[in-house]
């Protein structure tokens, strides 16, 4: 009998939601479109499924490869030519799924290789995982489906393994081969997420990207911040989603108690694509929980 999570159903309808609610996005997804409006949207069709996002939906943009969601104020719109992350999470009490495409704003096909470079290389990723599989050779797969379409890994960014309320629980499944020595168990939820650039090939911190998690319970004598975090546990939130306005003040002035996220720039100014989903580690394959199923 295979060694899968007691709750394992419910992981499984995380990633069924998860996935439309990526559909979503990529649909709403249009030239003069702002990027709140598609946030929202994103997040709208978690919650109406009956589960809430996992983090805020990231909507990185050309040489933005990760953590960048609207802001209260963002007015922007996107444009045609724009190459933009997708990048969804929905739980269910804990249970996690993150989920990932790259879209090219308008259909203008000037980045069309470069969303195929991610898209083999999740595939390549996933065909390999099952149980015992040295890491290493799931991201010696990413790496070569990549370099075969012309393009670079982003370095250090990686897949990870998932547990309840924790999106990044311990293991990391790197982009490019020699990283680690790790195996991967079964029963194990893990993200397999490539990314690839046209750039150098690694990314640096860039500004605030409107992302924050608690670091810890800030306890009783933050009674605002408390509220807060036995809202959102430690997993990532935005002030988007904070109405109460002492709530949001109490933001302001409680960063020692939160992590703060920068939006992740390719650090040689090239763009970005990237693919996610989130599986089932099996005793010989994978088990894709946020594939679309109509």
């Amino acid at each position: 009998m295979a060694r899968y999570p007691e709750d394992v159903d419910r992981w499984r309808e995380a990633g069924r939601i998860s996935a439309r609610a990526r559909a979503v996005g990529v649909r709403a997804l249009r030239p003069g479109r702002s990027r709140r409006e598609v946030a929202e949207v994103i997040e709208a069709s978690i919650r109406g499924d009956g589960a809430l996002p996992a983090f805020p939906a990231n909507l990185s943009r050309n040489f933005e490869a990760a953590h960048y969601t609207p802001s209260p104020s963002d007015a922007l719109a996107f444009e045609a030519g724009d190459l933009v992350k997708v990048d969804v999470g929905a739980h269910l009490d804990g249970a996690i799924s993150d989920t990932a495409e790259t879209v090219e704003v308008g259909g203008t096909h000037q980045y069309e290789n470069l969303i195929r470079a991610t898209q083999d290389a999740v595939r390549a990723g996933i065909a390999q995982v099952r149980a015992g599989v040295p890491i290493d050779q799931i991201s010696r797969a990413i790496e070569s489906a990549i370099h075969a379409r012309g393009f670079k890994p982003v370095s250090n960014l990686t897949g990870h393994t998932i547990q309840r309320y924790l999106l990044h629980a311990g293991k990391s499944i790197p982009n490019v081969s020699g990283a680690t020595g790790e195996t991967l168990e079964e029963g194990e939820i893990v993200a397999i997420e490539p990314f690839a650039t046209n750039g150098a090939g690694s990314i640096e911190n860039g500004s605030f990207g409107h992302i924050v998690r608690f670091r810890r319970d800030p306890g009783a004598g933050e009674p605002e911040l408390s509220a807060l975090f036995q809202r959102f546990r430690t997993l990532p939130f935005t002030a988007r989603w904070v109405t109460d306005a002492a709530q949001r003040t109490a933001l302001t002035q409680g960063r020692r108690f939160l992590q703060t996220y920068p939006v992740f720039v390719e650090s040689g100014g090239g763009w970005v694509s990237q693919a996610e989903h989130t599986v089932l580690v099996g005793p010989t394959s994978a088990e894709i929980l946020t594939e679309l199923r109509e």
